[in-house]
Formats: C-alpha cells, structure tokens, sequence
C-alpha cells in the first residue's frame, strides 16, 4: 500500500483501492477487461474464499462445543491459529514503533472480543441467525463511513430483515444469544478497520500473527476456567485444531490479503455473503433448517448490504 492515514481518520479511508487500468480495445474492436480489471476481482475472491472457510469452520466448531464448551472452543481456536501463524510468519518483534504495537493490541483485543461473543451466541442460537445479526456491525460500518442518504434507506431495509428474524420481538430467539450476536457485530467492525491498519504497518501476514496471539492470550484464561482438562483431549485438541486453520488461519489471512486492495467500507459490505454462506453450512452439516420468514429475514439483510454495494460504487464512478 502507498497511503499511511492516521488511526483517527475515518474507516472508509482505512484502505484504497487498486485502481482499474483502462480498458483495451482487443482486435477485433471488443474493449479487453485488461490486467487492471482482472486484478480488481482477486479482492472479491479472497472475500469470499474466507467466508465459505469461516463458516464452514463455525459449523464444525458447534459439533466441538459439547466436548469443550463454547469458551473452550474459541481458545483452542485462537490458541492454535496462533501456534500456526507465529511458525509460518516468524514475525519480526523488533523495528516497530509504539503505534504499530497499539494497532496489533487493538486488533488482536477486536478479533479476541469478536470470536468470543459470536461463539457464545453459536451456543444460543442457530448459525445462519447468529451471522445474520453479526453483519449488522459491518453494515453499519458501511452506513457510517459513506455517509450517504441512501445507505440510511439500506439500513432500514436490514432492519426490517432483522425484525422478521426476530419473530416482531425477539420472542421466539434466545435473547442473551442475539445480544451475544449483535455484541460479535460491533467487534467485527471493529476489526475490520484495524485489520486495514495492521496490514499496512506490518508485512505480509506479521501483524495478523502477532494479533492472533494477544487474542489467544485473551481467551486462554476463559477457556481454561470453563473447559479445563477438557481442552487436553487428542480429539478435542485434533478438531481443535482443524477449526483454527477453517475459521482463522484461513479467512483472516486471506481478508487481510483482501484489505489491502479493497476500502474498509466496501469490505464490510461484502460481508453480506456470510448469512447466507452459514445458513448454508449450518443446513448441510448442523442439520439446522430455516423457516420461511428466516430465509426471507436473511434475504433482506443481503439485499440491503448488497443495495449499498452498488450505491457506493456508482458514486465512485461520479467522483
């Protein structure tokens, strides 16, 4: 990247797109996409490469939780992906400044508080809803960040799906499991602009490894006090680990991967994917079907991300 904003500047600016070449005549006078074009979709497919490893990953991450509990789950996760990316990456301590190591700590403290709240609503209610109220977070991220009148009306639209979901009150959910979910979203916005900021500052995947550990040190005590010996298990340890690659190691490097092509706002709404990517997982292997009202909730919170999607790229065209 060639562009070093401060923390304080706004997550739209947290990452800049890769600008598009303009477009060639081929010879038989067809415009050719061109290499600018074609780099432009690498970003849309690392967004979504991570998803499906994500929420498939939570899907065999909810098979575990009656072996480990839900805390236990999440720091065999952060524990093992940690293991994993500090062998792989061999991060460099040194060199770096105060404000590269207060980017890392704010990472890895959003990543750790973003996996511990959602698998505590995993525990509470269905995958395909937990997702669905998660996304919220990035949407508004969304919404914030453009500052557009349209995106307002995008909001309102998910908020309708979000209502649906909820039955008109929340009556027929767990209410501590949506409020568990909704807590995941907020984390999840959070770490989408400080994963933007540390893909900047540290090279190649340093900065996700060095992140990975302070979340894993965060959720070491939590699992421990919960699980116990439970989390010594071969098998346990063994799908343990197989989460940490689906659901971590996976998806995070590839989203910061993405990050460094994609702005920060664009990448939250892309996350509109992911309710119907874990509806999907849950379906085909949590045996957890939806309700007609459920599909139609989550069809609406995709079409209001999806909506602001194609309202911003159309001011950018105008700008």
């Amino acid at each position: 990247m060639n562009v070093q904003p401060s923390a304080s500047e706004p997550a739209a600016a947290a990452a800049v797109a890769v600008p598009e070449a303009a477009p060639a005549l081929d010879t038989a006078g067809r415009r050719d996409p061109g290499p600018g074009r074609r780099a432009a979709l690498v970003p849309v497919v690392l967004v979504v490469a991570g998803g499906l490893s994500v929420q498939f990953g939570s899907a065999v991450a909810a098979l575990l939780m009656p072996k480990a509990g839900a805390l236990g789950v999440v720091t065999l996760r952060l524990a093992a992906a940690a293991l994993i990316l500090l062998v792989v990456c061999r991060p460099k301590l040194r060199g770096h400044s105060r404000a590269d190591w207060g980017t890392v700590l704010a990472f890895g403290v959003a990543m750790g508080g973003m996996n511990t709240l959602f698998y505590q609503a995993l525990d509470r209610i269905p995958l395909g809803i937990a997702v669905t109220l998660e996304v919220l977070g990035p949407l508004a991220l969304s919404v914030f960040a453009s500052r557009r009148l349209i995106n307002v009306v995008w909001a309102g639209l998910a908020l309708v799906g979000v209502v649906l979901l909820g039955g008109g009150g929340f009556d027929r959910l767990d209410p501590v499991g949506a409020a568990y979910a909704l807590g995941a979203g907020a984390m999840w916005a959070a770490y989408i602009v400080f994963s933007a900021r540390t893909g900047r500052r540290f090279p190649q995947a340093d900065g996700l490894a060095l992140a990975m550990v302070v979340a894993a040190v965060l959720s070491l005590p939590l699992g421990i006090w919960e699980s116990g010996a439970k989390l010594t298990v071969p098998s346990t340890l063994a799908l343990g680990a197989a989460v940490a690659v689906l659901s971590s190691v996976l998806p995070y490097t590839l989203e910061l991967m993405a990050l460094r092509r994609l702005p920060a706002s664009t990448f939250a709404v892309m996350m509109s994917l992911e309710p119907a990517i874990a509806a999907t997982a849950g379906f085909l292997i949590l045996d957890q079907a939806l309700s007609t009202t459920d599909a139609l909730a989550i069809a609406l919170v995709i079409g209001a991300s999806m909506g602001a999607v194609r309202s911003q790229a159309r001011a950018r065209r105008k700008e």
